[in-house]
């Protein structure tokens, strides 16, 4: 979990992407309002989500599988709900 979440944040660091780092393991808030706002269609068969579970304000973007999917295939900006710069994809 913890080299996802790593990936993700050094990604957007990177690419000088503004984003909130929400900590789940210090905040039961946090926990349980990301509980809550992941989709019931993607939450596991059992069990909780498990970070990084990434969101654009209060949306939704999709878990680290569709983060690296989105990077992959060079569309992290739409992944994200964002505009892309000019000169990226």
């Amino acid at each position: 979990i913890k080299k996802k979440q790593q990936d993700v944040l050094g990604f957007l660091e990177a690419n000088n992407i503004g984003f909130e780092e929400k900590d789940i393991a210090a905040s039961e808030e946090n926990r349980k309002w990301m509980r809550e706002n992941v989709p019931e269609n993607n939450r596991p068969a059992t069990g909780y989500p498990l970070p990084p579970q990434i969101f654009n304000e209060s949306q939704y973007r999709g878990d680290y599988d569709a983060f690296f999917e989105a990077r992959e295939n060079n569309a992290v900006y739409a992944f994200l709900g964002l505009t892309a710069p000019p000169g990226s994809k």
